[in-house]
């Protein structure tokens, strides 16, 4: 679902997409390009239309199907990306029992973690974004990642 609208008094553009997903990998690839769509229509850089975006918002969902609702396709994900001239704000919420999201960051990059076959998501999307936390909500878990137009 794609929503464009200004921004109330301001003649700012803002594009939302709003998605529900099952909890199934398959719907990564299309839930990515819709978001990417917006920020490629915002001229967001190439690198992060390229890089940034696609891989953090394909972690995070994963991270939401297989962790957080733990491959249940009774479950949903959903999906807010707000896109404007100046950042994206992406939000992944999934119906886990929720995390600790400082302690839940490694960095697979140091010589005890470089075989661990997890905790790289959330370090990559430390790396591609400029902001990533976790929002409490009543159920499930919610990251919030920005990335400010580059």
């Amino acid at each position: 679902m794609h929503v464009t609208a200004n921004d109330g008094d301001s003649d700012r553009v803002v594009r939302v997409v709003e998605v529900d997903i099952p909890s199934d990998v398959r719907f990564i690839e299309n839930v990515v390009e819709l978001v990417r769509h917006e920020c490629e229509a915002m001229a967001f850089a190439r690198r992060q239309l390229m890089l940034n975006v696609p891989v953090a918002l394909a972690e995070a969902l994963s991270n939401a199907i297989l962790r957080g609702n733990g491959d249940d396709p009774a479950k949903q994900v959903h999906v807010r990306a707000e896109v404007d001239s100046a950042r994206l704000v992406l939000e992944v919420g999934d119906e886990g029992h929720g995390f600790d999201l400082e302690q839940s960051l490694i960095d697979p990059t140091t010589p005890d973690n470089i075989d661990r076959e997890d905790g790289r998501g959330l370090f990559l999307m430390r790396k591609l974004m400029d902001r990533v936390e976790r929002v409490e909500r009543p159920s499930g878990n919610v990251v919030r990642m920005t990335l400010n137009r580059g």
